[in-house]
């Protein structure tokens, strides 16, 4: 019975050491296989995965791996390629920084090479002085003198702007990765965009320039909308100035319409044109003429003339205006075209019969793509106002000269549009373009920082123009020191002389008139609101007295 027992125990002692050596097995699978895989540890996407040893462990249904995308890094990237910012992606790849360019138009150019914007407004103080300084000047000098004003001609001159620097055109933004600063600002680090091949691709840079006509980029970011005309005019919903759509014509005898038109009376002219002038040139105004047009749909409108002889008989006109178009909604930009070409057809038959040397004229190529003149403003580290232009402020941190009427376009709410008053020249700081609680996104062209009514002035191309390639040159200076928030004033002043002495940009020692000296707080904070108009108000105030 003892020998039993002690046989019994002897086996329960083996069954038990054969268990503990079955635990500790499995025990030590789970954690070298399975459990490994039901909890990965992943990566952060932008850290390369470690090599690891070959393992035989199968990867469960719920294993998962970060989007791996084509990634590349610049110093730049363009959100657009309208005229204004390729002046800032030139200079900054001059100054030896790298730009990519990404385009959410299907082709290159913008307003100019795509909506055939081929008429040059000049900037002028009130002494006739041109303003228009740095890279520009070649192109409104070429445009002046007849060299640059075919589409082949602004073409080849863009091209040029943009020589060597890549671009992808018809790209999506799909996402903004931002990052908060450590004084808590808001940081883009990179986009992730889907190319017009469907590709998607990351992309990482140290600033973005907002240079679309819709703010493609902002729009997307944590900025915030300023008023626009809709408050000026009491309007509930959102609408932005009228669009254009160039008008091009072929087969034109400019030289008989320039002679038979300087050749009458100038109550004639009044009679039959209603007023304006004709050049070798431009024909510009005769109102008389194009109020007589009835125009088919409300939406458009034909205005005054800016007409420009391109030679060769061709001749391109910015006068037909279309209304509530919303920049943002390609329905409605196809809808604006729509319109304004078909418009164009009738205004061509209205032509013939009222202009001389029009008799024979035909249709030119239809442009494909609006002139947008607006879009939201957003706000910036200062917003330019009609006090700042009309006084002839000038600040420590210019990056343009800038001038040209405060000319607000036609909206549906004043077909017209109207004038709120012409400065003689002003500054435009640094500070207008660079986005609100932004470290690193800068705005071009259209984006400046402005008010409504101011904008009717500061959106004009060589005011601009200037001002992106000042801060091109800028980036490139600062390269690898600080910030562009960071420029103090002694640093500006060594970059303005900097701007004068290689690129002929001059932005000190420029005195603009005050046109609003002895204004009272109450009567500035009015002419800033819109409710004084003043071309009107200055003819009956009455001098302040002290």
């Amino acid at each position: 019975m003892r020998l039993q027992n002690r046989r019994v125990q002897i086996i329960i002692i083996g069954a038990l050491i054969l268990l503990i050596a079955l635990i500790t097995c499995s025990t030590l699978y789970w954690k070298s296989g399975t459990n490994q895989a039901a909890a990965p540890i992943l990566p952060h996407p932008e850290v390369p995965i470690a090599t690891e040893a070959p393992s035989t462990a199968q990867p469960t249904p719920t294993e998962t791996k970060p989007p791996a995308y084509p990634t590349e890094n610049v110093d730049v990237v363009l959100i657009g390629s309208e005229l204004e910012g390729l002046y800032l992606a030139r200079a900054a790849a001059d100054e030896g920084l790298t730009v990519k360019i990404l385009d959410p138009h299907l082709a290159f150019g913008g307003q100019v090479l795509q909506g055939q914007m081929l008429f040059l407004d000049e900037t002028r103080d009130d002494q006739g002085h041109l303003l228009v300084q740095g890279r520009a000047t070649e192109l409104f000098d070429g445009f002046r003198n007849g060299k640059i004003r075919k589409l082949s001609e602004f073409t080849s001159y863009m091209n040029k702007l943009g020589k060597d620097i890549p671009i992808e055109s018809g790209i999506t933004i799909n996402k903004v990765e931002e990052q908060e600063t450590p004084d808590h600002m808001h940081k883009i680090a990179s986009l992730v965009y889907q190319t017009q091949k469907k590709e998607t691709k990351r992309i990482s840079a140290t600033y973005w320039v907002e240079n679309s006509d819709y703010a493609a980029l902002i729009s997307q970011l944590n900025a915030k909308r300023l008023p626009g005309l809709e408050k000026f005019y009491g309007q509930k919903d959102i609408e932005y100035m009228s669009a254009g759509m160039m008008m091009k014509f072929k087969n034109v005898d400019w030289k008989k319409f320039n002679a038979t038109f300087n050749a009458y009376k100038p109550e004639e002219k009044s009679k039959l044109f209603g007023g304006g002038y004709v050049n070798e040139s431009y024909a510009i105004g005769l109102s008389g003429m194009t109020k007589a047009y009835h125009p088919s749909n409300d939406r458009v409108f034909l205005r005054g003339l800016n007409a420009v002889n391109q030679r060769d008989g061709e001749v391109l006109i910015n006068a037909l205006l279309v209304y509530t178009v919303d920049p943002a909604k390609p329905e409605s930009v196809q809808e604006a075209v729509d319109l304004g070409n078909k418009e164009t057809g009738l205004i061509l038959n209205h032509f013939r019969k009222t202009l001389p040397g029009w008799e024979k004229a035909e249709l030119g190529e239809e442009p494909k793509y609006p002139y947008i003149r607006e879009y939201n403003h957003y706000e910036m580290d200062y917003t330019l106002k009609p006090s700042d232009l009309l006084s002839g402020a000038m600040f420590w941190d210019n990056v343009s000269i800038g001038g040209y009427p405060l000319d607000l376009q036609g909206t549906s709410a004043n077909k017209w549009g109207i004038e709120m008053g012409r400065p003689d020249k002003y500054g435009m700081p640094l500070r207008s373009f660079l986005l609100k609680n932004y470290e690193n996104v800068i705005a071009a062209g259209k984006n400046v920082g402005s008010s409504a009514i101011a904008y009717g002035s500061t959106r004009i191309q060589p005011n601009t123009s200037m001002a992106a390639e000042s801060i091109g040159v800028i980036l490139g200076q600062l390269h690898g020191k600080h910030k562009l928030r960071e420029i103090t004033p002694d640093e500006m002043t060594t970059l303005h002389q900097y701007l004068a002495s290689r690129y002929h940009i001059k932005l000190t020692g420029v005195t603009g008139k005050n046109k609003i000296s002895g204004w009272n707080e109450e009567e500035i904070r009015k002419l800033d609101a819109g409710e004084i108009t003043y071309p009107s108000y200055v003819q009956k105030r009455k001098p302040t007295t002290k």
